[in-house]
């Protein structure tokens, strides 16, 4: 394996900053600060937590030594989207995180039974009193992105953090376009899907292998550089171990070639969600889907691919 090159940067929505393009995802992290710290020791300044992950403390303690240099995001939960909720919610996160601001503050999934304009409004409140520095979305719609932008008075939404991977390209069909032609960020979840070998499932042609031997990469380095070669995206892979944190963060510097992007859009198998499946996975939560990964990886080869 090739020695990882410097994590490269992308510029952050229409702002005029730019953050590392590989960054370190926490959602069901429970392994501790030394694992996230050899993420940032290999260029990965950018950490992504939420309230509801449980995760805001030991993301302090890791970047507790080097604040400014990070770019740190959180979310706020869907039922914490009214004024008040909201600015308490952020005053939490920020006593959690040991830090007087967050670089990138995000409405953790959409809440359609409170107005987005009360919800939009207190995110710039915090804006504007120097608690958050940019104002983010996850998990919205092309729909629910136009509305929450129209809202916006004078801080732009940056960047919106949707599900994105090799197996699962749901936001290619409408998602992408819009957030490439608006100028918004796509931050990447789950980019080597819940689990890696779902990809491998939907890789019946071997194009991982055979590009990783051609390259000197690994197979996930070869997934999550896919990703990065789409314009305006970034990634945030999640583990909780040190030595793949920091073979992800060797997916950057570097690109596959247009060539090689085109062999694996056409053999690896893929899904895109219809309206029906989001619906069911915003009712269900996370709770019973993470019920469920253990049952999961008993299934055949052929339907784990589907599932990714």
């Amino acid at each position: 394996m090739k020695t990882a090159e410097p994590v490269w940067f992308k510029p952050l929505g229409s702002s005029d900053s730019r953050i590392p393009e590989i960054g370190l995802g926490t959602w069901g992290f429970h392994a501790g600060p030394e694992v996230l710290r050899a993420g940032l020791d290999a260029g990965a300044l950018f950490i992504d937590t939420a309230e509801s992950y449980d995760t805001e403390v030991v993301v302090a303690e890791a970047i507790k030594s080097r604040r400014p240099e990070v770019f740190l995001a959180s979310k706020v939960s869907p039922r914490h989207f009214r004024r008040a909720d909201l600015l308490q919610a952020a005053d939490a996160s920020l006593t959690r995180l040991r830090t007087d601001y967050l670089d990138l503050y995000q409405l953790h999934q959409p809440n359609q039974t409170i107005p987005i304009q009360e919800t939009i409004g207190a995110l710039e409140e915090l804006v504007e009193v120097g608690k958050v520095r940019f104002i983010g979305v996850s998990n919205f719609s092309v729909a629910q992105l136009r509305r929450a932008q129209a809202a916006t008075r004078k801080h732009p939404i940056v960047s919106n953090q949707i599900r994105l991977n090799l197996a699962d390209r749901t936001a290619l069909e409408e998602v992408l376009p819009w957030c490439q032609a608006n100028r918004v960020t796509v931050i990447a979840y789950s980019p080597l899907a819940r689990q890696f070998q779902r990809i491998h499932d939907c890789d019946p042609k071997h194009t991982l292998a055979a590009l990783a031997r051609e390259t000197g990469r690994t197979a996930a380095q070869i997934a999550l550089n896919w990703c990065l070669c789409l314009d305006g995206v970034v990634a945030i892979p999640k583990s909780n171990d040190a030595a793949r944190v920091i073979e992800n963060c060797g997916a950057s510097g570097w690109r596959l070639s247009a060539g090689q992007v085109r062999r694996l859009n056409e053999t690896i198998l893929f899904r895109r969600r219809g309206a029906l499946d989001r619906l069911l996975r915003r009712c269900l939560g996370t709770g019973p889907l993470g019920a469920l990964k253990g049952i999961v990886r008993f299934l055949p080869k052929s339907i784990r691919g589907r599932i990714s």
